[in-house]
């Protein structure tokens, strides 16, 4: 690896990190943020991302070092805590932060061209959900997360810190025009099943049941509001997790984890 020490925070090669607050900066410059040792080291073993650089400090290189050996070619710079906090403007207590370069963005078309299983999340606006949906998705086989383009960005540092790098691996494509692409997933022969409290819904276990040899797209609403009504009427099936009388709803990560679960065939 190309080991480059730093001890000054107003160095030039370390400008790219003081915009790692700043998302909308990021976007525009076609860059996204890995953070912290697991998820550095799973965009750099993924090898599905261009890595930039990666900036650590002295202890949270020693066990990524072996890793890090592996790339000759990608800058390494080893600053002090004092001067990752100074640059990121936060305490950066995990150490260890990395750039990668967004891909080109990937047709919903082609990406469900190949799978069997998918889910579509409609105006998810907390980094943590959307996060937590790609964890459960990678944990349950789905092979393609659809996003209706008001939904955070998976690719931003709180969202894929929260997947636990699963954002990193796991296939996601903007799904426009919503909903019909919900439709179209419909007419050719998907079953797009709306997760939804209503009580007409029917229950998830027996539904998923009878639709199991099918291929599925599981799909969810804005934390708040649930689904739309376009969305809603987009969809060719509805379902609901039965609960006592004591809860209305269930966190929508939460709902999407256990539908991807009761479709999975697990256990």
């Amino acid at each position: 690896m190309a080991l480059i020490r730093v001890t000054d925070p107003d160095d030039d090669r370390l400008a790219a990190y003081r915009n790692v607050p700043d998302r909308d900066l990021l976007l525009e410059r076609g860059l996204f943020v890995a953070e912290g040792r697991l998820v550095v080291r799973r965009l750099i073993g993924a090898q599905r991302f261009t890595v930039h650089s990666v900036m650590v400090t002295e202890a949270a290189l020693v066990p990524l070092r072996e890793l890090l050996d592996t790339r000759s070619e990608l800058p390494v710079y080893v600053v002090p805590q004092a001067v990752m906090n100074g640059i990121t403007g936060f305490n950066m207590h995990r150490g260890c932060l990395a750039l990668g370069e967004r891909p080109r963005p990937c047709r919903w078309q082609d990406l469900m061209s190949s799978a069997r299983r998918a889910i579509a999340l409609e105006r998810i606006g907390n980094a943590d959900n959307v996060g937590s949906v790609f964890r459960s998705a990678s944990a349950f086989g789905v092979d393609a997360v659809l996003l209706e383009r008001t939904c955070i960005d998976p690719l931003y540092r709180k969202a894929i810190r929260t997947s636990m790098g699963a954002a990193l691996t796991m296939p996601f494509a903007e799904a426009e025009p919503w909903p019909g692409v919900l439709r179209e997933l419909a007419r050719e022969g998907w079953v797009v099943m709306a997760m939804t409290p209503s009580p007409s819904a029917m229950a998830l276990r027996p539904l998923a049941l009878a639709i199991s040899a099918r291929p599925i797209v599981i799909v969810v609403g804005n934390e708040g509001e649930g689904l739309s009504e376009a969305a809603l009427d987009a969809c060719t099936h509805r379902a609901r997790i039965p609960m006592t009388n004591d809860v209305d709803s269930l966190n929508v990560a939460t709902a999407a984890a256990i539908a991807m679960y009761e479709l999975s065939g697990a256990g």
